[in-house]
């Protein structure tokens, strides 16, 4: 089994596929890492030689920022925008979303379950 950035690589995926499962690296980032390697894409992972394993190791942690590294930095930066006061930041601490959605209805991700509030009726409309 492939072990790369603290990561175990799924055995009967293609590698292409399987370096999507490391936090940080994705479709396209994947296809770049392969070609740099001179890997096969289509390669299962437990059919790669020592080497390929070796290389595609080697060009992650050079060139790419992956795993906790790329998890502690986006952290540090949510945390910056809560300590400064941004508007971004705030929204971070209120647990709403943080890109303009509306959340008059939905962003229940976000804000979690409904909370009913008791005892409240909507105000008749005057005809």
């Amino acid at each position: 089994m492939a072990r790369i950035a603290g990561v175990d690589l799924p055995k009967e995926k293609r590698i292409e596929v399987a370096l999507t499962y490391i936090y940080g690296i994705g479709p396209s980032t994947a296809k770049k890492i392969l070609d740099k390697a001179e890997v096969d894409p289509n390669t299962r992972t437990h059919r790669l030689a020592e080497n390929e394993v070796v290389r595609i190791r080697e060009l992650i942690e050079r060139e790419h920022k992956v795993e906790g590294d790329l998890r502690r930095e986006i952290a540090m930066n949510i945390k910056r925008l809560m300590d400064l006061g941004t508007y971004r930041g705030l929204r971070h601490r209120r647990g709403l979303p943080v890109h303009g959605q509306r959340t008059h209805t939905n962003a229940r991700t976000r804000k979690g379950p409904r909370k009913t509030v008791a005892g409240r009726k909507k105000t008749p409309t005057k005809t």
